[in-house]
């Protein structure tokens, strides 16, 4: 099982291939935001990499982070739990103002996954 490491908040096995957005709201407890419901639109679910970043990324999630612009975060709705990753959650719940945290992701990473280059 791989391991997720979540700065402030811990160690948490995880299943194989599970999502992201999934492990942390499941394992590790926290109050990731996932507005869309981790369907790559919205970049709420957005985390920095401590360590264990994978190399390879969605088209979906490629285009969305381009698009708004943005840098040195990824997105957990897109990321398969497949090795040990280190995260620091950027966008939670608390605080953000939001109603709730969005409506809960699927099993599977959506758009179905075409993977591609980080870079």
């Amino acid at each position: 099982m791989p391991k997720l490491t979540v700065e402030g908040v811990g160690e948490f096995e995880v299943p194989a291939g599970k999502r992201l957005v999934l492990a942390l709201v499941d394992e590790a407890g926290v109050d990731q935001l996932h507005a869309c419901g981790g369907k790559a639109a919205c970049t709420t679910c957005k985390v920095e990499f401590v360590s264990g970043e994978p190399d390879q990324m969605t088209e979906a999630e490629k285009r969305v982070l381009a698009a708004k612009g943005l840098s040195g975060v990824r997105l957990s709705c897109q990321i398969a739990c497949d090795a040990d990753l280190a995260v620091r959650c950027v966008s939670r719940f608390a605080g953000s103002g939001r109603k709730n945290a969005g409506p809960r992701p699927g099993d599977a990473i959506d758009p179905p996954a075409v993977w591609t280059p980080k870079e």
